[in-house]
């Protein structure tokens, strides 16, 4: 037998072998799907589309968002979003203390995500435009009354992605060619949150 042949033979039957040997599932465990095991109620956290919105009494935009987290840090329960630099919605961000993030149900659903998600609220008011009404928490974060589900933050932390912390190809092919800037990641502490 071909002596390469053999190594590679070997080397694959070991690391089958070890792959067998370290498996989870001789000890009980059942593989699983994070995504689907932490949804409550059904609702996949920032697997269904969310629209993020802050600003205050005299003005404040909302956009579309697909990327967050919700757990616990700095033993709060922290909701983090993340806003390329050139959105519009980062002036805002940036400005303000606190945010909101809504969920929407219902035939309107989609379409109120799709355009918030394709208009920048640099060009007209988005919220006229689908006859969302804008109303304020007690702390003065806008909302939308149209939502299904509100969530309050109070932000406790803002920083933008530093590409020297870049540690796999994802966030690099991302940002290879990405013209709305690098995401600036935003923790809030979750203050109050609503749901019809």
């Amino acid at each position: 037998m071909n002596r390469n042949l053999f190594l590679t033979l070997l080397l694959v039957t070991f690391l089958f072998q070890s792959i067998h040997s370290f498996g989870q599932e001789e000890y009980g465990f059942t593989p699983i799907t994070v995504e689907k095991e932490f949804t409550p109620n059904g609702f996949q956290w920032f697997r269904d589309a969310l629209l993020l919105m802050a600003g205050d009494k005299t003005k404040s935009n909302a956009m579309t968002i697909g990327w967050g987290a919700i757990g616990t840090l700095w033993s709060r329960t922290a909701l983090t979003v993340y806003v390329a630099q050139k959105r519009y919605t980062k002036t805002f961000m940036d400005n303000s203390p606190y945010f909101t993030v809504l969920a929407f149900e219902g035939a309107e659903a989609q379409k109120i995500l799709r355009y918030m998600g394709s208009h920048s609220g640099r060009d007209g008011d988005k919220s006229k435009a689908l006859q969302l009404h804008t109303a304020y928490t007690a702390n003065g974060t806008p909302y939308y009354t149209e939502a299904s589900m509100i969530i309050e933050c109070k932000k406790m932390y803002e920083a933008p992605f530093d590409p020297k912390g870049f540690k796999s190809e994802a966030p690099q092919k991302m940002y290879a060619n990405f013209p709305a800037g690098i995401h600036t990641m935003y923790i809030g502490e979750v203050v109050n949150a609503w749901k019809r």
